[in-house]
């Protein structure tokens, strides 16, 4: 079993069936190391974006297991404060998304049948689909807000701490030592597909 860092448990394997690969999840780091007395904070150099987009994705890497439990704990938070508005508009996101799926699906069996010589959909279907949903939107407006902001918040909190953390030694000495692992972390396969995992690894 691959060892993410001498002083800190076995990282967890997880197979997926389709590949055959093993996602491997970082371990969780110590809240001092993540917060408090050893955590260095300091503003970025604006005018280097290489380096500073490089100290991004390296405690994006390092730190992944503390920022998903963050943004579990922030959704989590958010649903007990509003527990009807977010379980309706995460219903309605979606079902949104699940007609657009089906949309985009139709939309290339529509081409096809066109080519073909196919009849066409109704169209005063179509247009009272997307009246129905324009309408379930603005209705549900706020819970549709309160469970983006539930997303995005999350996301921000994390990205503004992996532009704040200065990399310790310890923090470069182990993501050296977990190139494998990193590369096969939920975070490393998100960015690699982003295209933005560095050189080093």
């Amino acid at each position: 079993m691959f060892v993410f860092s001498p002083d800190i448990p076995d990282s967890f394997e997880m197979t997926t069936p389709s590949t055959g690969s093993t996602l491997q999840l970082a371990p969780l780091r110590t809240v001092n190391d993540f917060l408090l007395e050893s955590a260095r904070f300091q503003l970025p150099n604006f005018q280097d974006f290489e380096k500073w987009g490089n100290r991004v994705v390296k405690n994006l890497l390092y730190y992944q297991t503390n920022y998903f439990l963050m943004g579990a704990a922030v959704f989590g938070l958010i649903g007990l404060i509003h527990p009807y508005k977010v379980v309706l508009g995460v219903a309605l996101l979606l079902a949104l998304s699940y007609v657009f799926i089906k949309f985009f699906a139709a939309e290339a069996r529509r081409s096809i049948s066109v080519t073909s010589g196919h009849q066409q959909p109704n169209k005063w279907a179509v247009l009272g689909g997307v009246l129905g949903c324009s309408y379930l939107v603005l209705f549900l407006f706020d819970a549709v807000l309160i469970v983006l902001f539930a997303v995005l918040l999350p996301i921000f909190l994390a990205l503004l701490h992996a532009s704040l953390r200065l990399r310790n030694m310890k923090n470069k000495i182990t993501n050296a030592m977990e190139v494998v692992g990193v590369k096969q972390s939920p975070m490393g396969q998100f960015l690699e597909a982003m295209n933005l995992m560095p050189d080093a690894f």
